[in-house]
C-alpha cells in the first residue's frame, strides 16, 4: 500500500499537462493489452489490472483537483 500512496503523492504534485500525458499513455497500453488477451499473446495478465488501476488513480486525482478549483 505504501507504493500507492507514494503514487498518489506524485500524481498531485504533477501538473495536469503530466497527468493528462500519462493518461493517454496509459489508455493507448490498456488498449494493447486488450487485444494481445483477445490473440492469446498476453504473457503478464497483472498487467491489465495495474493499468486499470493506474488510470483510476490518475482519474481520481484529475477529479478532486476539479472539484478544489471549481
Amino acid at each position: 500500500m505504501a507504493k500507492a500512496k507514494n503514487t498518489i503523492e506524485d500524481l498531485r504534485s504533477s501538473s495536469a499537462d503530466q497527468r493528462g500525458d500519462q493518461l493517454s499513455k496509459l489508455k493507448k497500453e490498456k488498449f494493447n493489452l486488450r487485444f494481445q488477451r483477445a490473440n492469446g499473446q498476453l504473457e503478464k495478465t497483472s498487467r491489465v489490472r495495474e493499468v486499470r488501476k493506474q488510470i483510476a488513480r490518475i482519474m481520481t486525482v484529475m477529479n478532486e483537483q476539479r472539484r478544489k478549483a471549481g
